[in-house]
């Protein structure tokens, strides 16, 4: 898995670009609950601009079919845009290039195009398309793209609810894969924000 990560990550001129994983997580670990709905990742007005803040230091962005129809609204639907809030962070969401991985759909609008590739192929035309981070999201493609260890850094903002199932954030692991606390924060919203760096294994190569 280190030989993947070793080629799909590509560096940039000053530093190595980076996978993002970042997701809004229950404190028992779901994206979502047993019905799929996840209506307590809502965020506050603060938890909000952090969130597009971080989406335009991105250089692009992966996503699912489901994740792909939830967020569409952002870059359609005239009304999001009706306060200073939603405006800014359509603004970013719609900048910013997405690859879709979907077996269902046709085609795609706004800033974004179908995957065509594998999605270790795709993980690095997007790296290779950018100098900045790019991120993945949507339980499917961001759980392969962690078993095939190519996602750098994960970033969870772990609401106070124990939803007793669900989708996970993270699939099953048949080893233990190491990580380093870099940051955390708490919102006004009293939300965790927890973000981990891969510890990459060093190799003879490197």
């Amino acid at each position: 898995m280190e030989q993947i990560a070793r080629h799909v990550r590509a560096p940039s001129r000053y530093r190595e670009a980076m996978l993002i994983y970042s997701m809004g997580v229950s404190v028992d670990g779901f994206i979502a609950d047993r019905e799929g709905a996840f209506g307590w990742t809502v965020p506050s007005e603060e938890l909000f601009r952090f969130h597009t803040a971080r989406v335009r230091e991105l250089g692009g962005y992966l996503l699912g079919r489901r994740l792909y129809e939830t967020m569409l609204g952002w870059e359609t639907d005239p009304s999001m845009r009706d306060n200073e809030l939603g405006a800014a962070f359509a603004d970013a969401w719609c900048a910013l290039p997405k690859t879709v991985f979907s077996r269902t759909l046709d085609g795609v609008q706004g800033n974004a195009r179908l995957a065509e590739e594998s999605l270790a192929e795709e993980v690095a035309a997007a790296l290779g398309a950018t100098e900045k981070d790019v991120s993945i999201g949507g339980a499917g493609p961001a759980a392969q793209a962690f078993e095939l260890g190519l996602v750098d850094e994960l970033r969870m903002f772990r609401h106070p609810v124990v939803v007793g199932g669900g989708t996970p954030y993270l699939p099953p692991v048949t080893e233990d894969v190491r990580l380093d606390l870099i940051e955390t924060r708490t919102f006004d919203s009293r939300v965790i924000y927890e973000r981990y760096r891969r510890v990459r294994v060093a190799t003879p190569e490197d």
